[in-house]
């Protein structure tokens, strides 16, 4: 998608269709008409398409109601963008011009860029009626060279966006844990230094927990660790972010019903959301030094399998009795949190998991769970999350629940039951931090959205976390 940004006087496109927002109760000159014959009212989500009336150069005017003027913030922009795009995105016509956003217009052109996303790569014989024609974007501007200044930072958390997106939306036969590292890898272009771990060396180092996850598969697991130097200190302490990374998840011995299996294809969020990240912070040259963990296995059940009844021994030295082995998330996030804090000190972690179906249950579709050993880093989490418009919410993390995995043969055990299972997961990856400033975000029911209500988020695969994160480290830990 090309996006150029212009002044009002400029020409619109060829072959452009015009969308022009609109504030409630606000009406647009000239169009009185048309809109007493229908019943738009400039209300967030609304679009009214009408016949281009004289003197306006489009073959196609759609007016999309943005909601209160007052209340036009950077999410009602990007929002309002996105409803222009999606209402003529199949039209036909090559290209769009969005009025009436003024100083949000490197907003809104974010908003089109996440809202034209699609996930094409494997449609072999799809008709062209229905595939997209809109190629270009033209946003008029208050200040064009203000705009294109901004909007170079917000393209680049895009395309961390985007590739989230891409990974998450792999079927698993592609995207296993090798290639996966493999597409991580070649990020080193934008300045990253990647490092890949395979078996035999997290065997030295005694990751145990998360090695027993992939022992059932034919793929070799990886811990893939991403680092950014952008402070101005190189040896600053760092940040760090660890993704759990379970390519495929059939819940191993304990296996999961067939039906809806296929979508554990996502089970991988986190550290696609991990990767994306780190994606952003090297694509908009963000002057912080951050390390990004990505723990990668499949979750098999061959006759190699490791079982309930297993008894691991993970890098930390602590030994995890197995009661389930579907509750392989937590282990892979075991020994990744434990190398994290053990190598690169930092000032914090967070880990993002698609960890516990609990966690639906408790906070249904839209907010992510936020666990925390620390109250400062919690709430600048959940003001970051409130800002990109990323549900969250803080839950508890009482000791008491500690005795539901209380093991009688082990330090431990990897499932407490169902009841608190988000809260019991949360105290389990707890006994591996040492101490370190922690978040765990669980993001099982954020990761895939289908269907989605959020213009910017097509069905499918969102991105969910690496804006919160960036913003987070923007707003709280550069230089």
């Amino acid at each position: 998608m090309e996006f150029v940004f212009a002044a009002a006087a400029d020409a619109a496109p060829a072959k452009a269709a015009i969308a022009r927002i609109v504030f409630e109760g606000e009406a647009p000159e000239g169009l009185a008409r048309a809109l007493a014959a229908s019943r738009f009212t400039g209300k967030k989500g609304q679009t009214l398409d009408i016949l281009a009336p004289d003197g306006v150069a489009a073959d196609r005017l759609v007016l999309v109601g943005a909601g209160k003027r007052d209340a036009f913030d950077t999410t009602a922009a990007e929002h309002a963008a996105a409803a222009a795009y999606n209402a003529v995105k199949a039209s036909g016509l090559a290209a769009l011009r969005i009025e009436g956003l003024g100083a949000r217009a490197a907003d809104g052109a974010l908003g089109v860029k996440l809202a034209s996303y699609r996930f094409d790569r494997y449609r072999t014989k799809e008709p062209a009626e229905k595939k997209p024609s809109i190629s270009s974007v033209q946003v008029v501007a208050d200040d064009v060279d203000a705009a294109r200044a901004v909007f170079a930072t917000l393209s680049a958390i895009g395309d961390g966006v985007i590739f989230t997106r891409d990974l998450v939306s792999e079927p698993p036969n592609v995207l296993f844990p090798v290639e996966f590292a493999a597409r991580v890898k070649a990020l080193e272009a934008l300045g990253l230094v990647v490092e890949v771990l395979g078996q035999e060396e997290m065997t030295r180092l005694g990751m145990g927990s998360l090695l027993a996850v992939g022992q059932g598969s034919i793929r070799e697991s990886q811990l893939v660790v991403i680092r950014w130097n952008g402070a101005a200190d190189p040896a600053a302490q760092p940040v760090a972010f660890i993704g759990k990374g379970v390519c495929f998840d059939t819940g191993g011995i304990s296996i999961k019903p067939a039906d809806g299996m296929e979508d554990m294809k996502w089970d991988m969020g986190g550290a696609g959301a991990v990767a994306g990240l780190m994606h952003a912070l090297a694509g908009r040259k963000a002057k912080v030094n951050a390390v990004g963990i990505l723990g990668l296995v499949e979750n098999m059940p061959d006759g190699n399998a490791y079982r309930p009844g297993d008894v691991l021994t993970s890098m930390s030295g602590q030994t995890i009795e197995v009661i389930n082995t579907d509750a392989e998330g937590r282990l892979v996030l075991a020994d990744a949190l434990w190398y994290c804090q053990d190598r690169f000190k930092p000032k914090f972690m967070i880990d993002l998991a698609t960890l516990t179906g609990a966690i639906i249950i408790s906070l249904g579709n839209d907010m992510a769970g936020c666990f925390s050993n620390d109250d400062a880093l919690a709430g600048r989490i959940l003001d970051a999350a409130k800002a990109e418009d990323e549900g969250m919410w803080r839950m508890p993390l009482p000791d008491a629940y500690n005795k539901q995995i209380d093991s009688m043969i082990a330090d431990m055990k990897n499932t407490g039951g169902r009841p608190g299972g988000s809260i019991t997961a949360a105290l389990f990856l707890k006994r591996f931090v040492n101490g370190v400033p922690w978040a765990h975000l669980d993001i099982a029911n954020t990761a895939w959205k289908k269907p989605s209500t959020v213009p910017t988020v097509p069905d499918g695969a969102v991105g969910y976390g690496v804006r919160l994160l960036n913003r987070l480290v923007a707003d709280h830990y550069e230089d």
